[in-house]
C-alpha cells in the first residue's frame, strides 16, 4: 500500500508549484490543475481523471481516503492546514488540495456531439465562466469554445463554479471572436448571441439544428464580429430588472434549447 507523506515546510517543491499556479489561475509547470476542496476532488475522480497528488490536512485525510479512487492518487500528502491555506483561494479552506491531470480535448470532440456549442467571448468573471460551463453541461450542450480574453478555466473560482463540468465537457480555445465565428460558419452552425436588449426571445429562436450560443463580456457584451457575421441576437424578456448576468442568461437560454430538442 502506498505510504502517506508528511510535509511541514512551505518550501516543499510540490507546495510551491501548487501555490504559484493557484495564485496565477493557471496550470502548474507539470501541466496539472489545482482543484481545491473535497467536492472538486470527488468530481475529478468521478470524471475518470488522473489525480497526481492529494494534499490534505490531518483532520481531512480520513474523509479524502473514503472517496472512491482516492487511494490510487499518485501521491498522498498530509500537511498542516496553515500551509494548505497558503494555496487555497477560499477564506475557510476545507483542507484539501488536489493536483489533477486535466482532460485533453480536440476540435472534433465538440463538433461531433449533439447539442448547442457555447462560446464564451471575453467573459471575465470566474464565477460567471464556471457557472456557464455548469449550465452548458446540465442542459446538454455539445461543448465550449473559450475565446481569448475569457478568464482562465483553471482559475480556482472558475473550477469551483463549474462544479466539475470543466472536467467533463469538451473545451476548445480560440484566438479571438473572428476565428471562433469562422469555425462555426465553416461547420454550418447557426449562431445566436445573448444580448441585454433587442433581438428575439429565446423561444422564438430555433435551437433544434446545429447551433451555437455566444455569451459575451459582462460589461461590453459580445464582440462586434458576431454582428458583422450576421448572427441572431437573443434577449430574455425581464420585469423590474434591466438584464440578467451572463451565467443566468446562459442557463435560461440553454434550458429553452434543451426543451426544443426534447431532451429530458
Amino acid at each position: 500500500m502506498q505510504k502517506t507523506e508528511a510535509i511541514t515546510s512551505a518550501q516543499n517543491r510540490l507546495l510551491k508549484e501548487a501555490r504559484r499556479a493557484a495564485a496565477r489561475g493557471e496550470l502548474t509547470q507539470s501541466g496539472l490543475c489545482v482543484a481545491e476542496g473535497i467536492h472538486l476532488l470527488e468530481e475529478a475522480l468521478r470524471s475518470g481523471l488522473r489525480v497526481e497528488a492529494v494534499v490534505a490536512a490531518e483532520d481531512a485525510a480520513d474523509a479524502v481516503m473514503r472517496l472512491p479512487g482516492a487511494r490510487d492518487a499518485g501521491r498522498r500528502v498530509v500537511a498542516p492546514r496553515t500551509l494548505i491555506g497558503q494555496i487555497a483561494a477560499t477564506e475557510h479552506t476545507q483542507g484539501v488540495i488536489a493536483l489533477v491531470r486535466p482532460p485533453e480535448w480536440h476540435a472534433e470532440d465538440v463538433w461531433e456531439r449533439r447539442g448547442p456549442v457555447v462560446v464564451l467571448d471575453e467573459v471575465q468573471d470566474p464565477g460567471n465562466a464556471g457557472a456557464v460551463a455548469r449550465a452548458a453541461e446540465a442542459f446538454g450542450a455539445a461543448g465550449l469554445v473559450w475565446v481569448k480574453g475569457t478568464v482562465s478555466r483553471w482559475n480556482g473560482k472558475t473550477l469551483r463554479a463549474s462544479a466539475g463540468s470543466l472536467f467533463r465537457l469538451p473545451v476548445i480555445e480560440s484566438a479571438g471572436a473572428s476565428e471562433a465565428a469562422a469555425m462555426l460558419r465553416e461547420r454550418g452552425l447557426s449562431v445566436c448571441v445573448a444580448a441585454p436588449r433587442g433581438g428575439v426571445a429565446p423561444w422564438e429562436a430555433d435551437w433544434r439544428g446545429r447551433c451555437a450560443l455566444v455569451i459575451g463580456n459582462e460589461a461590453r457584451g459580445a464582440s462586434g464580429e458576431w454582428a458583422a457575421a450576421g448572427c441572431t441576437s437573443v434577449c430574455i424578456p425581464t420585469r423590474g430588472v434591466e438584464s440578467l448576468n451572463a451565467a443566468v442568461a446562459a442557463a435560461v437560454i440553454l434550458y429553452e434549447a434543451m426543451r426544443q430538442r426534447g431532451a429530458g
